[in-house]
C-alpha cells in the first residue's frame, strides 16, 4: 500500500521534520511499558492509544503500550519499521487534523511467538491488558454469554501447545502470572459486548474450569485480577490507500500505518484497577462505578442503528453509511427506531436524553469525510445483532411493548444473509456462523416465513424469548416480505 516511491518513511528520525502540531506527545522508547493491548487494529490506534498517550503526557507514568496483533504480520512489520509510530487523522466535513501517536512501546505478533505474549502477561511491569479483538474472538455465545469453545480453543485449554486463541493466551498468561507471583492486573475489554467486563470475567473463569486449572490459581485470579467494564465510541473506518495518501500530504513523510477517524470520541471506564492505571480521565475519559447504562446507550442507540443502516444500505446498493443516510425516508425510519423502540427499552445514564443522543448519532453517520463502508459494518452479524438489536427486542417485549422498528433491522439482516441486493448483486456473508446460516436458509422453505423460522432456530444468536414470540416473528416476516417484494426504497417509503 505504498503511496510514493522513494518517499521518506515515518520513524523517529523523521519526527523533527514533522509540522509542530503533528508531532507525538510521547516519544517511543522514552516511557516503559505498563500496558499490553491485544488487537492492534485501526480502532485501538485511533482510540485507546490516543487516550493513553495524552494521559502519559499530562500525568506521567510508565504506561507505554505493547501492541499485540493476533495475526496481522504486515502491520507488525510496518509499525516496527516506523519505530512504533503511526498517525491519526481526525476528519470532519470542514477540517482535517493529523497527528503522530507515540504511545506504542513495542509491537508483537501473537501467531509468530505466542509464548512471548504469555511471558508479557506474566511480567510484573505489565499492570493493564486492554482488548479490541471483535466480538467473535471471545468465543462466547452472543446470546447467553457462555463459553463456546471451538477445536482451537479446546486445544489451547487442554493441551500443552502454544496458545492460538485470545482466550487461550489470556488463560495461559494468567496462570503464568499466578505461578510467578507477579502481582495483580486488570483485563479491560473494549469490545462491543454487553457487560463486557463481566463477560470477560466469565470467559476467563469458564476457561480456567475447562482447562482444569489448580484451585490456588483459580483463587488468585478471583482476587488479583480486575475486569472493569467499559464503553468505547469513535467511528474508525478501515484504512484505504486514500487514507495513506492524505496522511503523507499532511505529514510530509510516508505512514503505512495511518488511520483516520471522526472527531467524536468517548471512553467510559469502571475504575477497577488493582495495580494502577494511566490517568485516562486527564485525557477526557469518564471513570465511573458502573458503565452499564453508558454501554446500553451506545450498543442500542449507536451500534444498533449503525447495523440497521448498514444492512438496509447494502441491500439498496449504498457503498458507505453516509450514502445510506441519504436514502429517502431512511433517516425518518431510524428516528422512529430510536424514539419508539430504543429509547423506551432501557434506563439511560443520568442526564442523557436518548432521542437527543440519537440525533447526534445520525449527524455523525452523515459525516461525508468518514467513508465507513456498509459491508464493513455488516460483518459478523450473528455476533453483533444480539446486543445491538435483539436485547432491545427482548426488553421491549418483556415490558409488553411492540418492537416494530427493531424487527425491521432483524429482517434486513436476514435479507442480507440471503445474499442478494435489491439490484441482484451478490452480497458477502462475512460471519463466523456463515456456514450454519447458509445451510439453515437453504434447507428452509423458500419463503419469508421459512427464512425467519430458520434463523430464529439459531439459538446461539436469537434468545429463546425472542425466537418464540409470535408477535416478533410476525413483524419480522412482514418486513422481510416487503423487502423481498418491493426493495428497500419502497419499503422505507411505505413505512415512513
Amino acid at each position: 500500500m505504498a503511496v510514493t516511491v522513494g518517499a521518506s518513511r515515518l520513524d523517529l528520525d523523521a519526527v523533527r521534520r514533522l509540522p509542530a502540531e503533528a508531532r507525538p506527545l510521547v516519544r517511543p522508547g522514552a516511557v516503559a511499558a505498563g500496558v499490553v493491548h491485544l488487537g492492534l487494529g485501526a480502532f485501538h490506534r485511533a482510540h485507546q492509544a490516543v487516550y493513553t498517550e495524552q494521559a502519559i503526557a499530562l500525568a506521567g507514568g510508565d504506561w507505554g503500550i505493547i501492541g499485540v496483533a493476533p495475526r496481522n504480520a504486515e502491520l507488525v512489520r510496518t509499525l516496527a519499521a516506523q519505530d512504533n509510530l503511526f498517525s491519526v487523522s481526525t476528519l470532519s466535513a470542514a477540517d482535517r487534523r493529523t497527528r503522530v501517536i507515540g504511545a506504542l512501546a513495542g509491537v508483537r505478533l501473537a501467531a509468530a511467538d505466542p509464548q512471548a505474549v504469555v511471558a508479557l502477561l506474566a511480567d510484573p511491569t505489565i499492570r493493564v491488558v486492554t482488548l479490541t479483538v471483535t466480538e467473535k474472538a471471545y468465543q462466547l455465545d452472543p446470546a447467553a454469554g457462555t463459553l463456546r469453545p471451538d477445536p482451537e480453543l479446546v486445544a489451547d485449554l487442554t493441551t500443552g501447545r502454544a496458545p492460538a486463541t485470545v482466550p487461550g493466551l489470556l488463560v495461559r498468561g494468567l496462570l503464568a502470572r499466578a505461578a510467578a507471583e507477579a502481582g495483580p492486573i486488570a483485563l479491560v475489554s473494549c469490545d462491543n459486548l454487553p457487560a463486557n467486563g463481566r463477560r470477560l470475567r466469565g470467559l476467563v473463569t469458564q476457561s480456567l474450569a475447562y482447562a482444569g486449572a489448580p484451585q490456588p490459581a483459580v483463587d488468585w485470579v478471583a482476587t488479583q485480577v480486575g475486569f472493569p467494564g467499559t464503553m468505547v465510541d469513535r467511528i474508525v473506518p478501515a484504512s484505504t490507500p486514500q487514507t495513506l495518501v492524505a496522511a503523507q500530504r499532511a505529514l510530509g513523510v510516508e505512514d503505512l500505518a495511518a488511520v483516520a477517524a471522526e472527531p467524536y470520541t468517548q471512553w467510559v471506564i469502571e475504575d477497577d484497577f488493582p495495580a494502577g492505571r494511566p490517568a485516562w480521565e486527564r485525557a477526557g475519559a469518564v471513570l465511573c462505578a458502573d458503565a452499564g447504562p453508558w454501554e446500553r446507550l451506545k450498543l442500542r442507540t449507536l451500534n444498533g442503528v449503525h447495523s440497521a443502516t448498514a444492512y438496509l444500505g447494502a441491500l439498496a446498493g449504498c457503498e458507505t453509511i453516509a450514502d445510506a443516510l441519504a436514502l429517502p425516508h431512511l433517516a425518518t425510519v431510524l428516528r422512529r427506531l430510536i424514539a419508539e423502540d430504543v429509547a423506551v427499552s432501557f434506563v439511560p445514564p443520568a442526564g442523557v436524553d436518548v432521542v437527543d443522543y440519537g440525533e447526534q448519532v445520525l449527524e455523525r453517520f452523515e459525516n461525508p469525510a468518514i467513508r465507513h463502508r456498509t459491508l464493513q459494518v455488516a460483518m459478523d452479524g450473528s455476533q453483533k445483532l444480539p446486543q445491538r438489536i435483539l436485547h432491545t427486542v427482548g426488553d421491549l417485549r418483556a415490558a409488553g411493548r411492540p418492537a416494530r422498528w427493531a424487527a425491521l433491522a432483524v429482517a434486513a439482516w436476514i435479507r442480507f444473509a440471503q445474499g442478494t441486493a435489491d439490484d441482484g448483486r451478490s452480497l458477502p456473508l462475512d460471519d463466523p456462523l456463515a456456514g450454519r446460516i447458509r445451510v439453515a436458509l437453504a434447507a428452509a422453505p423458500q419463503t419469508p416465513a421459512g427464512a425467519v423460522d430458520a434463523v430464529f432456530a439459531l439459538d446461539e444468536v436469537v434468545p429463546p424469548e425472542v425466537a418464540t414470540d409470535a408477535e416478533v416473528r410476525a413483524d419480522v416476516v412482514t418486513w422481510l416480505t416487503a423487502l423481498h417484494r418491493h426493495g428497500v426504497p419502497a419499503t422505507l417509503a411505505a413505512a415512513s
